[in-house]
């Protein structure tokens, strides 16, 4: 199979596993065909963390999950270097901690101090971590996808400014259509009914239950593949000054509009422009097009840009969101 029928499987195995939630699942895509971290953001039991693990159980991919609590530490998330003896020699060697996977879940990432979080920080930008004055290297495939609650702000740490800009796209999940939570609610119906028949069948075997691989696993390679393809994309010079004038207006938005003036207090750094053109020609090629056009940027730059935004006082007590902002923006830059 092709790079792009392989990446194809791997939505449609997503997509069994997760019902009415077919925009985060081309998100999570995109964030992983684009070699960027992910900002997943939504109220509880909206299947954050089961999006994340749907991807690295259809994938070819060590998971790791790291449950971020105020009590954490930098080395329980980056390792550290232990003391090893026998009889002739003692040594320090290092031991990895659970960052060294491919795929991170890094759950409830707020809920952790600003050391804890900022331990994360030289592995998402760098993809290497260092302990000890020695550095080790991540993967190559490597992907942290943090999750954060927006509610209950009690015991909790809100990412700066600076370390939100280092996530390629922060991702939004809602409540599911009615029609689709009731294909939710049978969908969790035949897990438990499948996984009491494989403990059924485990117990009468004496052996532990284990569940079950998908059938069409997709090999890393087939990323790989894809990341190579997607850099090939064609990407015109209108449409990168495009990119630029979107960013450029959320800096200077007086030049615009009166509304976006009151609105935005901080603009976009240049990462918004970067993640616009990744994000961008990632999204083009899951259409099937060798180029980007303006569908694509609007089709990512809400993900890419709402938290990158820093909205004014007056903003917020108008209760405007990032959103609104950035569909503000859409209408006064001109299409190239």
């Amino acid at each position: 199979m092709s790079a792009r029928e392989q990446i194809a499987t791997l939505e449609e195995g997503m997509g069994r596993a997760i019902v009415g939630q077919r925009d985060v699942i081309r998100r999570l895509i995109i964030g992983l065909l684009a070699n960027g971290n992910l900002l997943v953001e939504g109220l509880p039991g909206l299947a954050k963390t089961r999006a994340i693990k749907a991807l690295a159980k259809n994938l070819e991919a060590d998971f790791s999950r790291i449950q971020f609590t105020p009590d954490l530490l930098p080395a329980d998330v980056t390792g550290t270097d232990m003391l090893y003896r026998d009889e002739q020699k003692s040594e320090f060697r290092f031991h990895p901690g659970p960052i060294f996977a491919n795929i991170v879940l890094a759950d409830e990432i707020n809920r952790a101090p600003a050391k804890v979080q900022s331990a994360l920080l030289e592995a998402m930008e760098e993809r290497q971590v260092t302990v000890a004055g020695k550095t080790h290297k991540m993967p190559p495939l490597f992907m942290v996808m943090a999750t954060q609650n927006p509610i209950e702000q009690e015991g909790t740490y809100p990412l700066p400014e600076a370390q939100m800009d280092r996530f390629l796209m922060h991702v939004l999940i809602t409540y599911p259509p009615v029609e689709d939570e009731v294909q939710v609610i049978e969908l969790v119906r035949s897990e438990e009914i499948a996984a009491a028949k494989r403990e059924s069948e485990a117990s009468a075997e004496g052996n532990a239950a284990e569940p079950r691989q998908p059938a069409d696993v997709i090999p890393q390679q087939a990323v790989f593949d894809a990341r190579r393809e997607i850099a090939a994309i064609h990407v015109s010079d209108a449409m990168a000054r495009y990119m630029a004038d979107l960013v450029e207006a959320s800096r200077h938005p007086a030049k615009l509009s009166e509304e976006l003036a009151r609105w935005i207090e901080i603009g976009a750094s240049p990462r918004g422009s970067i993640a616009l053109d990744k994000a961008g020609r990632t999204n083009a090629w899951l259409e099937g097009r060798d180029y980007v056009d303006p569908q694509d940027i609007h089709a990512v730059i809400h993900d890419c840009l709402r938290h990158r935004l820093g909205l004014s006082f007056e903003a917020q007590g108008e209760g405007i969101s990032a959103d609104r902002v950035i569909d503000t923006l859409l209408n006064v830059v001109a299409l190239p």
